[in-house]
C-alpha cells in the first residue's frame, strides 16, 4: 500500500499542484530525484541518511500525488540559509514549478528572519531571474567549505556562488 500523507501545510497550491513539506515516507523518491541529477554532474548526490538527519529542510512539489520536485533549505547561521538540491523531473521541467519551490524556500527563510539565502548552482540564469546576485565564492562561510572538501568536484567545481538579500524580513 503506497502512503498518500494528508497533510495541512500545502504552502502553495494551483491547478493539480501542491508545494508542502516532505514526508518521512518519501525520503527514498526525493533521493531519487536528486540522484538522477547528480549522475549527471548537476547536482551533488544525497544519501538517504543526509535527507533524513535533514528532513525538515525539505519542500517538494507534487502534481495529482505524485512528487515531481524538490528543494531544501538549509539553516547555516543566524542569519544566513543555503539553497539545496533544488531538482524537478525533467518531463516536469519548464512549468514553473522550480520557481515555486525556490519562492517556498525564500518564504520560509524570511519568516524565520533570515536576512541571506545563497546557493551554490551551475544554473547562473535560473537563480538570477529570481533576484540572486553573483558573489565570490570565498565570501560564504568557513561552515559551507566543510561540506565542499567532501565532494568529489573539490576543489575544481565550476558552481557559481549566488546570493540573495531578504529587504525586510519584519514584514
Amino acid at each position: 500500500m503506497v502512503h498518500k500523507p494528508q497533510r495541512d501545510d500545502i504552502i502553495i497550491g494551483r491547478e493539480g499542484m501542491k508545494i508542502r513539506k516532505i514526508d518521512i515516507r518519501e525520503v527514498p523518491v526525493i533521493q531519487a530525484i536528486i540522484n538522477q541529477y547528480a549522475k549527471r554532474g548537476k547536482l551533488l548526490p544525497r544519501a538517504l541518511g543526509d535527507i533524513y538527519e535533514n528532513i525538515r529542510d525539505y519542500f517538494i512539489a507534487e502534481i495529482d500525488g505524485k512528487i515531481v520536485g524538490c528543494c531544501a533549505l538549509h539553516i547555516v547561521w543566524e542569519d544566513i540559509a543555503e539553497i539545496k538540491s533544488l531538482a524537478v523531473l525533467k518531463e516536469f521541467s519548464g512549468q514553473g514549478i522550480g520557481s515555486e519551490l525556490l519562492d517556498s524556500a525564500l518564504k520560509e527563510a524570511k519568516s524565520l528572519g533570515i536576512i541571506k539565502v545563497f546557493a551554490l548552482t551551475y544554473k547562473q540564469n535560473f537563480f538570477s531571474k529570481r533576484g540572486f546576485k553573483v558573489i565570490p565564492s570565498s565570501s560564504l562561510p568557513h561552515k559551507i567549505w566543510g561540506e565542499c572538501i567532501r565532494c568529489p568536484l573539490f576543489p575544481n567545481c565550476k558552481e557559481v556562488a549566488m546570493e540573495y538579500i531578504i529587504e525586510d524580513v519584519t514584514e
